[in-house]
């Protein structure tokens, strides 16, 4: 029986993934490993939010807790605009040693739902890393069922996230606000 290992960024993202597997004869156990994730109230908000969620679902998960600020900080510096190729790295590697060291058969991830990543770089760092690590990645685009999701994932009342995860994305997600109060400081100065 096929054994796989289901890398979850969060529960929202989960949902839809975690349906698709299950229609396919697949029983995921769910891991939670996502040290780029910032800043910690975000980490613990997403990782809560998965932990309560899946008992739920009757599914298994596996909690590896790196709150990683400082090696993500250091991994991305050179190259911020750059920093998702390290991310998904960080993220797929460690599932997938993971898997190998613990007898999973195959591992995939939550990320392979989001419309806003770089698909073809995760699934090739993903197969990267089943190669290193002898494990055989699970390649499943999650995509149809994104808005899905999303939907069931709020009428669940579970926390949804509003950037990716690292704390570089947040300021993204702010990034027209910033210019603005760059271009009009005396609007924030107080006599």
């Amino acid at each position: 029986m096929e054994k796989t290992l289901l890398h979850c960024c969060c529960a929202p993202c989960s949902v839809a993934c975690i349906q698709m597997l299950r229609a396919d004869g697949i029983e995921p156990t769910a891991l939670w490993y996502n040290p780029t994730i910032h800043p910690y109230q975000e980490y613990k908000a997403r990782r809560d939010t998965l932990i309560a969620y899946a008992p739920t679902i009757n599914m298994e998960l596996i909690v590896e807790e790196n709150y990683g600020l400082r090696d993500f900080v250091r991994n991305v510096a050179d190259d911020i605009d750059h920093r998702c190729a390290k991310c998904y790295g960080m993220r797929l590697d460690h599932t997938a040693q993971y898997a190998a060291e613990h007898g999973f058969t195959s591992f995939t991830s939550t990320l392979f739902i989001s419309p806003y990543q770089n698909h073809e770089l995760m699934k090739e760092i993903a197969q990267e890393a089943a190669e290193r690590h002898g494990v055989t990645f699970l390649y499943k685009d999650f995509r149809p069922d994104f808005r899905k999701g999303q939907q069931e994932a709020r009428e669940l009342g579970l926390y949804m996230q509003k950037y990716c995860g690292c704390i570089f994305s947040e300021e993204d997600r702010y990034h027209k606000q910033i210019l603005r109060d760059m271009k009009e400081p005396e609007k924030h100065f107080i006599p």
